[in-house]
């Protein structure tokens, strides 16, 4: 079977945003690949593991490939991807001049080649990621977090989701309820559930992002303690009040997880103060280093009180809390 294989030389701080244009646009399957120098930081404390940990990719930049099944129309999708891209410059993202390359391909094999890179990785002393088809014999303190990403999502090893795991475990308490918003994968909510969270409300916009994390939760056996709903951010929280939709957790709720780019988060966080309990706790991760201010006075504003913040490489996680009614 031959493929229409579209490739975008772009930056880093783009390729959450253009990958997820390419999916819309009915893309089989999307690749990243960063740029992987000697003289970028990595935390292999832990033994982490790097997809392909040297090219000749130029430091800061990506290469991201979408794959379209044949006979799709690419001169429109080329077309639409384009505009879309320029329409990141209104969000302060910088995409580096992107460049744009369009060929077909012959490859049958396409896409599943990439599994054979994807094996267990060890995100913590407790939490280690592990694709459902590799064996691993787990030690008695792990807890396995088992993920099928699919060619759509990614396999948790960005410093994004891996910063985003590190922080829940040092957040969620047993019986904690959790809203997990733009869940993706649902390896967050998976996260949070092994963790000891009560119920887990996983919330994404994307339709094949609830499909997908619909299934990594019955691979998990958390059917009845992980919620998946499509929702535009915390809309399904609206949306309950009208239909009563069972959303898994009583509102407000102790903890709220936003896995997303900073010009996402901006959008709602009034709406995540109000989700929260008093003295809950919310984790903004996927926030590049140089939208981190404008991230933090955002959660001020809203009435937060910034409790911490953990970095890995260009991203940054923060950690906010809301005061207790006694200003406590």
């Amino acid at each position: 079977m031959r493929w229409h294989e579209v490739t975008v030389h772009t930056t880093e701080e783009a390729i959450e945003m253009i990958s997820n244009f390419i999916h819309e646009l009915g893309a089989g399957g999307v690749s990243i690949e960063e740029s992987g120098t000697l003289n970028k930081q990595r935390d292999t404390s832990l033994g982490q593991w790097y997809e392909r940990p040297l090219n000749d990719i130029p430091e800061g930049r990506a290469v991201i490939q979408g794959y379209f099944s044949e006979g799709t129309d690419m001169d429109t999708v080329l077309a639409s991807l384009k505009q879309s891209v320029q329409e990141l410059a209104e969000y302060s993202i910088d995409t580096g001049e992107p460049v744009y390359e369009l060929k077909d391909v012959d490859d049958e094999d396409w896409a599943t080649a990439w599994k054979q890179y994807f094996k267990p990785i060890r995100i913590t002393d407790r939490l280690t990621i592990k694709p459902t088809w590799e064996d691993y014999e787990a030690s008695a303190e792990e807890i396995i977090l088992e993920l099928d990403p699919g060619m759509a999502f990614g396999t948790g090893t960005h410093a994004t989701t891996s910063l985003c795991l590190r922080t829940i475990e040092k957040v969620v308490r047993p019986g904690d309820e959790v809203i997990d918003v733009g869940t993706g994968s649902g390896i967050l909510a998976i996260a949070a559930a092994k963790l000891g969270a009560k119920h887990v409300l996983a919330l994404d916009l994307d339709p094949v992002a609830v499909s997908s994390a619909e299934e990594n939760t019955k691979l998990n056996g958390l059917e009845n303690q992980v919620t998946v709903r499509l929702s535009d951010l915390l809309q399904a929280l609206r949306d309950n009040g009208q239909n009563g939709e069972d959303l898994g957790v009583t509102m407000p709720v102790q903890v709220v997880v936003a896995n997303i780019l900073a010009e996402i988060i901006l959008l709602f966080v009034e709406d995540v103060f109000e989700a929260l309990e008093p003295g809950g706790t919310y984790i903004a991760s996927g926030i590049i280093e140089s939208k981190e201010r404008v991230v933090t006075e955002a959660l001020t504003k809203a009435g937060f009180t910034l409790k911490d913040r953990f970095q890995d490489g260009d991203w940054v996680a923060l950690v906010a809390g809301k005061p207790q009614v006694n200003g406590g």
